[in-house]
């Protein structure tokens, strides 16, 4: 009997051991805690020097009696066509030069492009409609400026003509419809501020879209929109990879007249 009641003490203490065991392994030992230290307060600044940037200074540019930046290229100034030639078969221009440095689109001869190709830029262009109102819809007035040969900012009489809205006037030609219409009357010449961002393309796929910003006549009518692909007439965008390419103006049978193109190249 003596032997039982000893026998389960024993076995009382090694439980009641292993329980207190278990106990301390669920309580952390205090050399492994580490005291959260509260973060360091950022030093306020109180001097306005040590937010100013010195350099790269910008590069100076300055102006001609035209208005035109230093760093710009002029692709017409209305003396000749020798910055450009034709689409259709890389021969000289056809459009006619007029006398009040102008130049007219020939109906008939083709669309034509600068000789050299661009990336992403800025240009800058002038156009008025015909003398003569003629025609409704895109067939009044309509020519078109391309970007690389495959992105267009539609040109159209837009003055009180109505067509389709991704197709009028500084549309992004069946993409994006502009914000307003600000287009003047066909007695009035019309402005063209654009800033194109060309699209990135890896191993032929793209990687990121192009953009385009354009101001109407002083007025914002596209916001840094995406360039969903080529220009389509019929069918969805394409994206096939490219590289630089001209700058086109289009004939679509309406002769449109051109003045003081200039363009800044972005990279």
């Amino acid at each position: 009997m003596n032997k039982i009641i000893y026998l389960f003490l024993i076995c009382s203490i090694i439980f009641s051991c292993n329980e207190q065991k278990k106990e301390a392994s669920t309580v952390p030992k205090m050399d492994t805690v580490k005291d959260e230290q509260p973060p360091t307060p950022k030093k306020e600044i109180t001097d306005p020097k040590e937010t100013e940037v010195w350099e790269p200074e910008p590069k100076a540019i300055s102006f001609d009696k035209t208005n035109i930046p230093s760093d710009a290229i002029i692709l017409f100034n209305g003396e000749d066509l020798s910055q450009w030639i034709s689409t259709k078969d890389s021969t000289t221009a056809g459009w006619t030069i007029n006398t009040d440095k102008t130049m007219t689109v020939k109906p008939g001869t083709g669309d034509i492009q600068t000789k050299n190709n661009f990336g992403s830029v800025q240009l800058h262009l002038e156009w008025k409609a015909p003398n003569i109102v003629e025609g409704e819809g895109q067939g009044r007035g309509n020519s078109g400026v391309f970007f690389q040969n495959k992105y267009e900012v539609q040109i159209l009489d837009s003055y009180q003509n109505r067509t389709y809205s991704n197709g009028q006037a500084t549309s992004i030609y069946k993409q994006h419809i502009p914000l307003v219409n600000a287009t003047k009357p066909n007695d009035q010449w019309q402005t063209y501020d654009i800033i194109f961002h060309q699209p990135e393309f890896t191993n032929d796929k793209k990687v990121k879209s192009g953009s385009f910003t354009v101001i109407h006549n002083g007025v914002l009518v596209q916001d840094h929109v995406e360039i969903l692909g080529s220009t389509e007439y019929i069918g969805p965008p394409k994206n096939e990879a490219h590289g630089k390419g001209p700058i086109k103006l289009q004939d679509h049978n309406n002769p449109v007249h051109y003045r003081n193109i200039w363009i800044r190249e972005l990279n």
